[in-house]
């Protein structure tokens, strides 16, 4: 990937590494030779920024039960290979390093850094942790798992220089919400350990309302168009032309709509809107518990309809069309002639053959998921969410299944009804499962996610949810969870 700026430590280092992975060596044999170049993107020519005055950040303020003083930890940032970072580490460091990768940051040319929402729980338990704004925004996969890689692999420079001399981790995990669910589980993937410039051996990942089917989530959002438009009749227009003809499309199926300053606002369904609402629910993971309330208020559906659309090329991540549905089936519950009807009708998208292949530069443009891991994983997704939908841990398990690494894979189901509306319980509960599984070798419980019936149960998802809620919890989910757990409570126990 390119960065924004060179750095001569990182090039040393990705050129050792190249190195190492090719069977060379310093001792005077021939050099390997670098990286052939291949053809440019649009994104190649994006400038993006990141803050080079940023040398520390904030402590955490004190919560009752912290188990140290939060305020006493190390704590640095700066700029690494183009990209800003921050570095907590607490007195008592328990030699483990937990790498966060946070989620989509839109087109922006300013770069930012996220602390992890599991801070407190890191610094109380003894982890350091380390987090990248990445060198490039936009959907930009490939610059979240190197410039995360790179981050890890500088930690104890970076502490060094801080004024903290650091052993070696004992053991790095990697941690991420949404695209950076993503960046977690291609970081683990053997396609990246083999293809990355920067390589770090992750002992274990915990991906949370991630993109784990990688480009099919691109696929849902074309098939979700393509579906909206057939059944409001309106002409296969390019998905280009998406902005141009979706107030038709809304006006048809939709009673009521947020605007995108009020995202939040109810949702109406029309009569006509019916046979779509099913189409969704069954695109983003079939029936199931806090589908119809994450429409109805959840707030994550207006994101996709104002995602629709575009040349399939990601926003210019990709030179060419990687947007296919030829594999969607559109159903709609009772209604057999519908669905047969509506499957004819619905445009069929195909890929360009080559539009995310395997480079000969590194990682591919978006890197896969492609279920081909050896470390513990527990992945945890919310139910309604319908921006990166549940159907996303759907694909992931088949793909593990594929791969014969599902026996490495947890799953947990919870019951928020927005993307990424965890609370900081719910979220710990996981890194803490995949934590001991991988130390102690004692797999954790988790959900199945395939079997259709099951997730339909009224009960499904009860197991791992935790309603309480906490110091630290994120505006999404202080808002919505008190009202969904209202309104679809699981039984006491």
């Amino acid at each position: 990937m390119l960065f924004s700026r060179p750095n001569p430590v990182l090039a040393t280092l990705a050129a050792s590494v190249l190195l190492a992975a090719c069977g060379g060596s310093d001792d005077g044999a021939a050099p390997t030779p670098p990286p052939v170049a291949e053809e440019t993107r649009p994104h190649d020519s994006r400038v993006f920024t990141a803050d080079a005055t940023a040398t520390s950040f904030d402590a955490m303020a004190p919560a009752a039960g912290d188990a140290i003083d939060v305020a006493t930890t190390s704590r640095w940032a700066g700029v690494l290979g183009g990209a800003g970072y921050r570095v907590e580490v607490p007195a008592n460091w328990n030699g483990v390093l937990v790498m966060y990768a946070h989620g989509y940051r839109g087109e922006g040319s300013e770069l930012t850094v996220s602390n992890p929402s599991i801070r407190r729980h890191l610094i109380n338990q003894g982890y350091a942790w380390a987090a990248s704004s990445y060198s490039r925004n936009y959907y930009d996969v490939r610059a979240g798992v190197e410039d995360t890689n790179a981050l890890a692999l500088q930690f104890g420079a970076i502490a060094k220089a801080g004024g903290r001399t650091l052993a070696t981790p004992s053991k790095i995990y990697i941690t991420g919400h949404s695209m950076g669910g993503h960046i977690a589980g291609a970081a683990i993937e053997a396609e990246t350990q083999a293809t990355a410039r920067n390589k770090v051996s992750y002992a274990g990942a915990v991906p949370m309302c991630g993109v784990m089917g990688d480009t099919e989530l691109f696929n849902i959002f074309a098939g979700i168009q393509m579906s909206a438009q057939a059944l409001t009749g309106i002409p296969n227009y390019p998905s280009a032309l998406w902005p141009e003809i979706s107030g038709l499309v809304t006006g048809t199926l939709f009673s009521s709509f947020p605007t995108p300053t009020d995202p939040y606002a109810q949702i109406g369904v029309t009569t006509a809107g019916m046979p779509f609402a099913s189409v969704l629910m069954n695109l983003t993971g079939g029936p199931r518990p806090m589908f119809d309330l994450g429409l109805a208020f959840g707030g994550s559906f207006p994101s996709v309809w104002g995602a629709l659309g575009g040349d399939g090329s990601i926003t210019g991540i990709l030179n060419r069309n990687v947007l296919d549905t030829n594999a969607l089936t559109y159903t709609i519950l009772g209604d057999t002639a519908g669905s047969l009807a509506l499957n004819a009708a619905a445009q069929k998208l195909t890929a360009a053959a080559d539009a995310n292949r395997l480079r000969t530069d590194g990682l591919r443009w978006i890197p896969k998921v492609n279920g081909e891991f050896s470390v513990p994983v527990v992945s945890i997704h919310t139910l309604g969410d319908l921006f990166v939908p549940f159907s996303m841990q759907q694909v992931y398990a088949q793909r593990a299944t594929a791969k014969g690494s599902s026996g490495m894979l947890v799953q947990r189901a919870i019951r928020g009804v927005s993307h990424c509306d965890f609370t900081v319980a719910e979220e710990v509960n996981a890194f803490e499962a995949m934590v001991v599984w991988e130390r102690d070798k004692i797999k954790p419980e988790g959900d199945d996610v395939r079997d259709m019936a099951t997730v339909a149960a009224p009960t499904y998802g009860c197991k791992f949810t935790v309603n309480t809620l906490g110091p630290d919890e994120n505006g999404v989910t202080l808002a919505l969870r008190p009202t969904a757990a209202a309104l679809r409570s699981c039984p006491s126990t």
